[in-house]
């Protein structure tokens, strides 16, 4: 799966708004406060003004010489921002009369500048401004009158270079808080956007190589909050899935392995019971078409052909009750019944008809399994597999003692050891003699009139009722079965 960027990362579209925003808010609050900074200079210089008013007519209230005070005033702010304020004071009459100032500061301010507005604001202490004088223009004009009406005063302060500067023009420190406040505004949204926007980049580096089972992604990369948890859950629930998704994977092909494996043995079986079919029956059918055919046959070579068709009708019956025996364990293993079984009685009977029928052969039969010996199991089933493992010692081994005995117990299970001291078998055999009609010796089996379905049959019981079983070369000689039984608990 391939992801095509046709957009901006959610990174920069959280970032680019959020600073645009902080910019903003921080321009604004710093033009909201360079105004207010210019409306204090302001105010600053207006309350100097009404200063200046204020004590020329507190001078004039208590008979202070306001020449003298004039000239102190001038001497005072001479080298100060205040030095070009020009007052002018008026006594009555002249002022009435149009006539000069009797004492200024600075230059005075000529009657024909003293408007009727002016005149009509003179008590309520206004400010005017942009008036013009000496083709200059006038920063600020102040008129006031005594309370006794004998003089007039006003103020005036021309806009001047450094002055125009002082009122409009920032600190530098003014710039330099601004700046700091945008590169760290800037700074803070970016490592709050790249932290809060780490998880969906985390995401999406998961969503691109999930798929690649090379690459291993590491959760406890992401963030320890609450969307550092919704990204671990869903890598765990991502993770929890394909686990299922291989693991069903895995238990259908071996679901579909079985089955053709299965199909595969039956098939093997089919074959394998159709050969082996064919052998008796075409003896069979040979010895009774002989006898049929041959009315001049005499009695001694009849009898003859006769029990020979006998021995491969047995030898017939013998194979398909092991097939019926085998296919029966196989697709009814789970409704076979197990209970508590005492294997030495078993064996003590085995042992019994086994002596009485002579079916030992030459070989000696010895067990060594304790009286209390309780093994789970079924009594027909234990009896058919001890009695087919006495049967392929006695057909195949060319010993002389077989033995069966507890060789090792543990919690759950008893271990038994089937031995004889024959010839064995070549390594190489090993592996395939619990392979159905499977023969080391194949035209030696069939004279002695084995099926190859006995050790299956008997790998087949011990498995059905829990157990296992393996075959070895014992050093001494012959062949040694290891099998263990579940206890009866």
């Amino acid at each position: 799966m391939v992801l095509k960027k046709r957009y901006s990362s959610y990174h920069w579209r959280l970032f680019v708004p959020i600073v645009v925003m902080m910019w903003s808010i921080i321009v604004l609050l710093m033009w909201f406060q360079y105004h207010r900074e210019m409306e204090y200079r302001e105010t600053s210089i207006k309350k100097q003004l009404a200063f200046f008013n204020s004590r020329i007519l507190y001078a004039h209230a208590n008979n202070i010489d306001l020449k003298e005070f004039m000239e102190s005033l001038n001497h005072f702010f001479s080298d100060s921002r205040f030095e070009d304020v020009r007052v002018s004071v008026y006594l009555k009459d002249d002022f009435e009369k149009g006539a000069p100032p009797r004492f200024y500061m600075g230059k005075p301010i000529g009657l024909d500048f003293i408007t009727a507005q002016s005149r009509e604001d003179e008590d309520d202490g206004h400010i005017h401004t942009d008036t013009r004088f000496d083709n200059q223009s006038m920063f600020f004009y102040k008129a006031c009158r005594s309370n006794d009406g004998e003089i007039y005063v006003f103020t005036a302060m021309p806009l001047t270079v450094s002055l125009s500067d002082a009122l409009n023009t920032a600190d530098v420190s003014f710039w330099i808080v601004l700046s700091l406040l945008l590169i760290g505004s800037t700074v803070i949204t970016y490592w709050t956007t790249t932290t809060l926007t780490r998880n969906i980049t985390m995401l999406k580096k998961f969503a691109l190589d999930a798929n690649n089972p090379n690459v291993r992604f590491d959760e406890s990369k992401f963030p320890h909050n609450e969307l550092g948890d919704i990204s671990r859950e869903i890598v765990r629930l991502y993770r929890e899935r394909s686990d299922a998704l291989e693991r069903s994977k895995r238990e259908h092909n071996i679901a579909i392995h079985a089955i053709e494996e299965k199909s595969r043995i039956k098939r093997q079986l089919t074959n394998n019971i159709n050969h082996e079919i064919k052998t008796p029956v075409g003896v069979i059918k040979g010895y009774l078409d002989t006898v049929l055919s041959s009315d001049d046959m005499d009695e001694k070579t009849r009898d003859y052909f006769l029990k020979r068709a006998q021995q491969n009708v047995d030898r017939l019956c013998s194979l398909l009750n092991d097939v019926s025996t085998i296919t029966r364990l196989e697709e009814g293993s789970s409704n076979i019944p197990l209970q508590a079984v005492d294997l030495h009685s078993i064996v003590f009977s085995i042992d019994n008809d086994f002596e009485t029928s002579g079916m030992n052969g030459n070989m000696t039969f010895k067990y060594d399994i304790p009286l209390d010996c309780e093994v789970l199991g079924n009594t027909n089933l234990l009896t058919s597999t001890i009695t087919n493992l006495i049967k392929n010692a006695v057909i195949h081994s060319r010993g002389t003692v077989m033995e069966l005995r507890l060789v090792a117990e543990s919690e759950k299970y008893y271990t038994f050891s089937f031995s004889d001291n024959g010839s064995g078998v070549e390594d190489s055999h090993l592996p395939h003699l619990f392979d159905r009609f499977y023969r080391v010796d194949s035209g030696r089996s069939r004279k002695s009139g084995g099926t190859g379905l006995g050790l299956p049959i008997v790998k087949s019981i011990i498995e059905t009722m829990g157990g296992s079983i393996s075959v070895h070369n014992r050093s001494v000689g012959g062949l040694e079965f290891m099998f263990t039984l579940k206890k009866a608990i």
